[in-house]
């Protein structure tokens, strides 16, 4: 058993460290719009002036459509990323979709800048797009992993990929910071500046992301058998095969559901964690970018840290104690009254943040068959997205029922962890790694 699982990790050939680090840069790329604007300024910026003040409409509205907007977004990858990780794994073509969905972010990101307050349907459109390009191309450089590392070195090689994420982050969003901090001593006002650091972010990506496509080689090759057909039904009928045989698959199933559970939580903060800041403990722009370039370092380390735990101690007890982590700042930002209360609280997600995703993608790449990583890190990114979708909704909900009580949509966004743990100890991840490397017809029941 243990030479058929080194026959089956071992077929491609070794990559380079600088072939990794090319991969490693496309987190290090798209993290210019996953911090920037998904997360540090646009999201704000929509909530309090795009969406903001609309005669007749509640202050709720600019947070109950913005959760929309996350909500769309992670719907359509939920629908099409099974699919598209199937048809990559059956045409070879990771590479070419990636190119895609990234020129496609960067543009939606741009055009950002000609929205003004007020044009939410445009701003809305522009930033489902941008979102849902994004999370595709998450998807698919992710499926690249188990190209490029042994099952041992997962952990290591994820948190790297993870890590230089956050460094991009904190390099674009530096930037950025750097830029509105000077237009703000100029006297201009967020309507001005706001829209070109959508620019200065769509920028840093399409400079970023240039390594990954000179030197990241496409290792998978076409299925003969799908040659002839029509590849989204390929897509489907591979996806039905794997649905079909979920019980040999059982241990990648119940995490992928652990993983929506937990996902529910983190996903959320994520998304809203600049607007809570600024909402509940009164932060302004700046504070809030300064937080966040904080929160990225710690989230760096937190990602380094746990991926090297992980490779040692196993990747489900590495995620139980993030995930502990998670539910102490959870509880700190709930009940907080000062601006310090939830500087604890921004680091500790910080380090939890870094360690339960980079954790999360390695263990499905763990349990993922070798010439199939597309599709199973395809189903990861639909579990992850359509957990944004949920979460997203339950926060939008518990706030609008709650007359804009922020604070209570916060507690019940943090029973997601306490649920995610309960669930994390059905997995048993040595099963789900020989599961992996054994045909279907040889599973041990």
């Amino acid at each position: 058993m243990t030479e058929q699982l080194e026959r089956q990790t071992t077929q491609f050939p070794p990559a380079t460290r600088g072939e990794i680090l090319a991969w490693a840069c496309y987190d290090v790329a798209n993290s210019a719009y996953a911090t920037v604007a998904a997360t540090a300024v646009y999201n704000a910026y929509f909530v309090r002036t795009i969406a903001g003040h609309i005669p007749g409409k509640p202050d709720s509205f600019g947070t109950v459509l913005l959760t929309i907007v996350i909500c769309v977004s992670s719907l359509g990858i939920v629908i099409t990323a099974p699919i598209i990780g199937t048809i990559c794994d059956a045409t070879g073509a990771k590479k070419k979709l990636l190119l895609f969905s990234t020129i496609l972010c960067i543009l939606a990101t741009a055009l950002l800048f000609f929205v003004g307050p007020g044009q939410y349907i445009a701003s809305m459109s522009l930033m489902t797009i941008a979102n849902i390009a994004l999370f595709t191309g998450e998807d698919l450089v992710a499926a690249f992993l188990p190209e490029l590392a042994h099952k041992d070195d997962m952990g290591r090689i994820s948190a790297l990929g993870w890590g230089a994420g956050y460094i991009g982050g904190l390099l674009s969003l530096g930037v950025c910071s750097l830029y509105m901090f000077w237009a703000q001593k100029q006297g201009m006002k967020p309507v001005q500046y706001v829209p070109f650091v959508m620019v200065l972010c769509a920028a840093f990506f399409a400079i970023a992301v240039i390594p990954t496509f000179m030197f990241l080689k496409e290792r998978a090759v076409p299925d003969p058998d799908a040659a002839g057909h029509n590849y989204i039904a390929v897509g489907f009928a591979r996806l039905k095969q794997t649905i079909k045989h979920a019980r040999h698959y059982r241990d990648l199933f119940n995490f992928l559901i652990t993983l929506f559970v937990y996902s529910c939580g983190t996903q959320t903060i994520i998304h809203m964690a600049s607007v809570y800041a600024q909402k509940v403990y009164s932060f302004t722009p700046a504070e809030s970018n300064v937080l966040i370039l904080v929160v990225i370092v710690t989230a760096a380390i937190g990602a380094g840290l746990f991926g090297y735990i992980q490779d040692r101690a196993g990747s489900v007890r590495t995620l139980a104690g993030a995930l502990g982590v998670w539910m102490m700042a959870m509880a700190i930002a709930a009940f907080g009254t000062e601006k310090w209360h939830f500087w604890v609280a921004g680091n500790l997600v910080g380090l939890a943040m870094g360690a339960s995703g980079s954790v999360g993608r390695a263990l499905v790449a763990q349990f993922s068959p070798p010439g199939r990583s597309g599709e199973f890190l395809g189903l990861w990114g639909m579990s992850v997205k359509l957990a944004t979708c949920v979460g997203a909704m339950t926060f939008g909900a518990v706030t609008y029922l709650s007359q804009n009580n922020d604070r209570m949509a916060v507690i019940v966004t943090g029973l997601f962890f306490v649920v995610g743990v309960l669930l994390l100890f059905r997995i048993d991840e040595k099963r789900g790694k020989l599961a992996a490397a054994m045909p279907i017809e040889e599973c041990i029941e």
